[in-house]
């Protein structure tokens, strides 16, 4: 399918934001429109292959650059240094982003150049996932831009993968407007929070001994959005990791990948129609 795609600027505190934006080229505006929200590595071609494949399903999709608050990432978390940073947490594992010891211990290995920039960009992609809640207000300003612009008239609703997995669930329970949200490997939203979540919610999750530190939570936020009768779907993929959508990863897990992102599908053609 021909797309019309590219980047724009979303009006968003601080100043412009920059955002993915796609849609089918064949299709009038406006559309039924889905906010993509990013991993840890920022938009990066696997983001916007997401927003791509949601353009090619009939949606406008736009995907906002949360490390750009103000109009510009710094440096130490440019497209080129998220790239390094995310190859070496997949060789590393996961448990640098936690662990200071297992941290020192992997860039010890490296050369001193490279060990001071994957360092540093560490440390600031930690910290940002140490205060994601601070992101709402941007992944909000992309919803605000799609119902003004390129979907007015239409549902919108939302997904986001790990960091954007969890934003998705605080997004859900701060826009009393959003339609439906699909959270991927994300923590939930509190439970004292879920009175205010009106969306339809679909979470995906790798299995209990593949990604525990997230799906160990997920029994008990079925159980309290059960009793405070929301509309919450949660899937568990037994022997899938965390980050299973993402086939830039040695983490892709395929049969999870087709399931999840089926339902996903589901989910907007019931909800954003």
């Amino acid at each position: 399918m021909k797309l019309e795609r590219g980047w724009t600027k979303v009006d968003a505190p601080k100043g412009k934001l920059p955002a993915y934006l796609t849609r089918p080229a064949a299709a009038k505006l406006p559309l039924p429109g889905v906010v993509v929200i990013q991993e840890a590595w920022g938009v990066d071609e696997h983001i916007e292959d997401v927003a791509d494949r949601l353009a090619t399903a009939g949606y406008v999709a736009i995907a906002p650059d949360l490390y750009a608050r103000g109009g510009e990432r710094p440096p130490a978390m440019s497209k080129q240094r998220m790239a390094a940073t995310k190859h070496f947490v997949d060789e590393a594992g996961p448990a640098v982003f936690r662990d200071a010891m297992a941290r020192e211990t992997a860039l010890s290995g490296k050369p001193e150049a490279e060990r001071a920039v994957l360092a540093e960009s560490l440390a600031l992609v930690s910290a940002v996932l140490g205060q994601s809640d601070t992101l709402v207000d941007l992944a909000q300003a992309a919803l605000d831009y799609l119902r003004a612009g390129p979907s007015r008239g239409h549902r919108v609703g939302a997904v986001g993968f790990c960091m954007g997995g969890g934003l998705i669930g605080l997004l859900a329970v701060t826009d009393a407007h959003l339609s439906a949200a699909a959270a991927f490997y994300g923590m939930p939203p509190p439970s004292d929070r879920l009175p205010a979540l009106t969306a339809a919610f679909v979470g995906f999750y790798g299995g209990p001994g593949k990604d525990p530190r997230i799906t160990s939570t997920i029994p008990a936020f079925e159980r309290a959005a059960g009793q405070a009768g929301k509309r919450v779907e949660c899937h568990v993929y037994g022997d899938a990791p965390h980050a299973f959508m993402n086939d830039t990863r040695p983490s892709y897990h395929v049969a999870a990948a087709r399931d999840a992102w089926a339902r996903m599908l589901g989910l907007f053609a019931s909800e954003l129609s």
